[in-house]
């Protein structure tokens, strides 16, 4: 079992191989070989995969829904925090686990508008009713899928206490984000590079996620080990009276 130190190292770790996926991309045999003349690096390899898949229109469709459906699932946590702060009047007072996977939604936000404006590089195919190519990496597709899908396997237990229950959703969870990414890869839509980028960022971001997720979690209990005691101690000085 990792502790939360080394999953926050880890996490750097991936964060290491996303810079160095991106030096490499840049500077790397970098050939126009996009529509619209658009250069790529690594572009043999890359060349060679969209070659191998082309563009799959079922795949991109299927992984378009199952990504619709992870904001969903993401909007539903959102819509819990909302309710929790409604109901108890301080942001202070909603669960450390929405507030963590808010910021965490920040962060994946915030990644998604930095690729936006800082290109990377661009999509192998121009897309229906796209007027010009767009950029494409990170696979924003990739990163939502495991940030979203992973987060809520990582806190699921912590809501439903039935552990058969618990890794039964944990399962379902990690099999759709599997088929959403593999999906991906068989779309056509990104470049390998772009597909890794999606894995090597999301990842660092899970492991980031997690390790907090344990430190927030023990001083939870901790804050609750000693309301406890206090309860205790101030329900028997009251018998005592």
């Amino acid at each position: 079992m990792l502790n939360s130190k080394k999953k926050i190292l880890i996490a750097c770790g991936f964060w290491i191989l996303f810079l160095l996926l991106i030096i490499l991309v840049k500077k790397v045999n970098v050939d126009a070989i996009g529509p619209e003349g658009t250069k790529i690096g690594l572009s043999g390899i890359n060349r060679k995969f969209h070659d191998l898949t082309g563009f799959q229109p079922f795949w991109y469709k299927l992984t378009q829904i199952l990504g619709y459906a992870s904001l969903l699932l993401a909007a539903a946590f959102g819509f819990f925090g909302l309710m929790q702060l409604v109901k108890r009047k301080s942001l202070l007072k909603v669960d450390y686990v929405i507030l963590a996977l808010g910021g965490l939604y920040v962060v994946v936000l915030a990644m998604y508008a930095l690729f936006e404006k800082v290109v990377i590089s661009y999509r192998p195919v121009i897309m229906e009713g796209d007027a010009h190519v767009e950029a494409s990496f990170p696979s924003s597709h990739t990163m939502l899928a495991i940030v979203v899908l992973g987060s809520a396997a990582i806190v699921v237990g912590d809501y439903i206490t039935d552990k058969v229950l618990c890794k039964r959703i944990r399962i379902g969870l990690i099999a759709v984000c599997a088929v959403l990414v593999v999906g991906r890869f068989l779309s056509g839509a990104h470049w390998l590079t772009d597909i890794l980028g999606g894995i090597l960022i999301s990842t660092a971001l899970i492991f980031m996620f997690s390790g907090i997720h344990d430190i927030l979690r023990t001083a939870e209990k901790q804050r609750r080990k000693k309301r406890k005691k206090k309860a205790e101690k101030t329900g028997k000085v009251e018998k005592a009276e």
